[in-house]
């Protein structure tokens, strides 16, 4: 599965109320670094804040951690899973 059809596949399954996991490389821009893979159990797509908006956002995926209730957001490019499935970058 390539990581633009798991990202279609999140909004179906986070429009319908449910619930999916994935993984992710983490990246900072600002600090230029990664702090490793994050993994997230239980998630959901979300709309992005006025306040995230940048010039970097059509590249960005918001989320929440239903387990943490966390928002959180990472980089398209970088998604490395989707419901412990490997993704193709394509």
């Amino acid at each position: 599965m390539t990581v633009f059809e798991a990202i279609e596949k999140m909004r179906s399954i986070s429009e319908q109320g449910q619930s999916f996991s994935f993984s992710f490389m983490s990246y900072s821009y600002d600090k230029k670094r990664s702090e490793g893979i994050v993994q997230v159990r239980h998630a959901r797509l979300r709309k992005q804040s006025k306040k995230e908006h940048n010039r970097f956002s059509d590249y960005m995926l918001n989320y929440i951690n239903l387990d943490t209730l966390e928002n959180g957001s990472c980089w398209q490019p970088l998604l490395l899973t989707f419901n412990n499935e490997e993704l193709e970058l394509k």
